[in-house]
């Protein structure tokens, strides 16, 4: 965002990653900005994860540009973040090591990194890890025989990003309102332009406008385990097959997760033997969390729209309107983009990025 044009008076629902950062670039450029979030379920703040999606072989050229673009926008919220004096030190380039089970497997990730970072150099050093290699850098690691290490692979706090930029926000002389805000005549009287950003509870929060949204929410459940290595956010990310990340983050705290429960969507209970299973798998591929206790158990609700798309933009049949969702599992690497991008639309600016291949339209229709 450059110029500042009239100042607009924004609303945002929803505090989580994409929230945070569009209310974050709107305040910074000068817009007064209202931001109501009550955090229950956010999948943000329950979230650790890791920025590294270069090597997935998933086909959508849509998805890896928003991906790949969302890896590269850290570099630049970051520098702001610090140019206003916040604490950039939720993201953290820490490397990442891709455990395979095969040889061929780490080839073929290797080759697939070689040629993508010809576009994103952020990727950095990629370097197939002999066994020897691997013990040196991770001696928690006996058995594999395979890995990949990815030298740009980062890690990111999510529930910290988020109270940093709200924090930010607040600085700017914006407003942070811990309640759910419904979307109605009197909320659309107040304010220029809504952002909804509500991630799995856009169904909810536009069905009294008369839209249906086809979002499914999925639960998520991640360990936070306190162990004996307090120098650990020197280690890099873990990426095993499957759906589990461990990822150490300092003074000892690694976190071990998450789950993907499509049945139990919108359930925000800790389920003790999902929380077992992640522990034991854990354990099975990193000896340093035997023993661990366990501090925390978080628990989340990410969106999916039906063929894992993330869609952001106006509202079909709405000026005033604003929405994002269907982030899915990779919300913590496309969020940040597309709040800013949000929050240029809010702003009457262009977005940086083709509106037409992440239209809310073929997800949001009137009833």
């Amino acid at each position: 965002m450059k110029e500042k044009m009239m100042t607009r008076n924004i609303a945002i629902i929803g505090g989580g990653i994409v929230g945070a950062t569009a209310a974050y670039y709107l305040s910074r450029n000068g817009h007064q900005v209202t931001v109501f979030d009550e955090g229950t379920g956010q999948a943000t703040s329950a979230a650790a994860g890791i920025i590294c999606p270069w090597l997935s072989k998933r086909r959508n050229k849509k998805w890896y540009r928003l991906a790949s673009e969302g890896a590269a926008f850290y570099k630049q919220l970051c520098k702001d973040v610090q140019e206003d004096g916040g604490d950039a030190s939720f993201y953290t380039v820490s490397g990442a090591v891709l455990l395979k089970k095969t040889a061929k497997a780490t080839q073929e990730q290797y080759e697939i990194g070689l040629k993508r970072r010809e576009d994103a150099p952020e990727i950095g050093d990629l370097k197939i890890l002999s066994k020897e290699e691997l013990t040196t850098l991770l001696p928690s690691i006996q058995t594999q025989e395979n890995a990949l290490y990815v030298a740009g692979g980062a890690r990111l706090d999510g529930d910290a990003m988020v109270r940093e930029l709200l924090t930010l926000v607040k600085k700017a002389g914006g407003e942070v309102v811990r309640k759910w805000q419904p979307v109605d005549s009197s909320l659309l009287e107040t304010y220029d332009s809504v952002v909804l950003a509500t991630g799995a509870w856009l169904p909810q929060t536009l069905e009294p406008l008369g839209y249906e949204v086809a979002i499914r929410g999925q639960k998520g459940q991640l360990v936070v385990l306190q162990t004996g290595d307090y120098e650990n956010e020197k280690l890099p990310v873990i990426m095993p097959e499957g759906e589990i990340d461990i990822i150490p983050v300092g003074n000892g705290k690694v976190f071990v997760g998450a789950t993907h429960e499509n049945d139990l969507g919108y359930d925000l209970t800790v389920s003790p033997d999902i929380i077992a299973n992640l522990l034991a798998q854990g354990e099975t591929l990193f000896t340093g969390l035997e023993g661990a206790e366990t501090i925390a158990v978080k628990v989340g609700t990410r969106a999916y729209t039906p063929d894992f798309s993330p869609f952001f933009g106006y509202v079909p049949g709405s000026t005033q309107l604003l929405a994002a969702s269907g982030l899915g599992s990779s919300g913590l690497t496309t969020g940040p983009l597309i709040g800013y991008q949000l929050a240029r639309l809010a702003a009457g600016e262009a977005s940086t990025l083709p509106l037409e291949d992440y239209s809310p339209a073929a997800y949001i229709t009137s009833k």
